[in-house]
């Protein structure tokens, strides 16, 4: 018996040890390679909610992820330049961020045609930008030709809006 009220003693005495034992933090602090994590700062969301540097972010800031561009040509128009003036000044503000560089043709015109021609759009867009101050190496681009058209109709309009570089920010 004496066995037993002493095992008894011992376990309450463990619990007690374990319940005045320090806790676990629930947030840990950053380890010595990574930077400390701020709070976040009281007052009201300005961001609505968008995350700094985000694809949202761009969405948000820029006058467009889009660029269009005339029948069978890939020259930077005054308007095309205002925009990628925008998206240069985001880019500038975020350097880590890299995107990609859609360029896409309408329906006319076989499919190498509109690969090649896509291409030569994404590349304006990206020597543009390159010129701005904006490193190449952040920059990739891919032709889809005529294969992903953003207006279904063939018509001049929808034909119109087919004709763009688009700009994605990576993730």
């Amino acid at each position: 018996m004496a066995s037993t009220t002493t095992k008894l003693i011992l376990l309450a005495g463990l619990a007690a040890t374990a319940a005045c034992a320090p806790k676990r933090p629930k947030v840990l602090p950053p380890s010595a390679d990574q930077a400390p994590i701020t709070a976040p700062a009281t007052g009201p969301d300005t961001t609505g909610g968008v995350i700094p540097g985000s694809p949202q972010d761009f969405q948000r800031s820029v006058m467009s992820d889009t660029i269009h561009f005339a029948l069978d040509q890939y020259d930077i128009d005054p308007t095309s330049r205002q925009i990628l003036d925008t998206q240069a000044v985001w880019l500038t503000k975020w350097p880590d961020r890299r995107i990609t560089i859609e360029g896409h043709a309408d329906e006319r015109g076989t499919r190498e045609y509109n690969l090649a021609l896509g291409d030569r759009r994404a590349n304006a867009a990206k020597n543009y930008l390159a010129a701005k101050g904006i490193n190449p190496a952040r920059i990739t681009t891919i032709s889809y030709g005529k294969e992903r058209p953003i207006a279904l109709g063939s018509d001049e309009a929808s034909w119109a809006q087919n004709r763009r570089a688009v700009t994605v920010v990576l993730q």
